[in-house]
């Protein structure tokens, strides 16, 4: 694994480590559900600044033909498989499955070494005004080609 804090894409899946800290879990010492949610945010989040979108150039770029844009999870499917506790080192792994004018259908998941803990298929929209918007052209390329 890179010593890159945003983690590393290879064979055209992005890979970024998290520590598992007292504060994400549970009186019992195990990962509280929702933070999963957290870890695949940052895992997505840090996805497209390696595609080299940071969030602020994304933000200027896409400004002038979509004011107001935003991406937002319009629908998640998560299955938790196995628990992560106090310690942990999980890999976080986000691969685009599909790549569409307004949307990008992503498979995430949470892994301890071999095992698998938590996969969740996320449906991401681009909007702007309210309304669903085409994925500006350099992003939506740049997923396309590492598919």
């Amino acid at each position: 694994m890179t010593a890159s804090i945003d983690g590393e894409i290879r064979d055209g899946r992005h890979h970024m480590q998290v520590r598992v800290y007292f504060e994400d879990t549970d009186a019992g010492q195990i990962v509280y559900h929702a933070n999963f949610l957290r870890f695949m945010e940052r895992g997505r989040t840090n996805y497209l600044r390696l595609l080299g979108t940071s969030q602020q150039a994304l933000l200027k770029e896409a400004e002038n033909d979509a004011p107001g844009f935003a991406f937002v999870v319009r629908s998640i499917t998560i299955d938790f498989l196995k628990p992560a506790v106090l310690d942990d080192l999980l890999d976080v792994v986000t691969v685009p499955q599909a790549v569409r004018g307004a949307s990008v259908a992503l498979l995430q998941e949470c892994g301890r070494g071999d095992d698998l803990l938590v996969m969740a298929r996320v449906r991401v929209a681009f909007i702007s005004g309210g309304k669903a918007q085409r994925i500006p052209k350099s992003l939506r390329l740049a997923m396309e080609g590492l598919k």
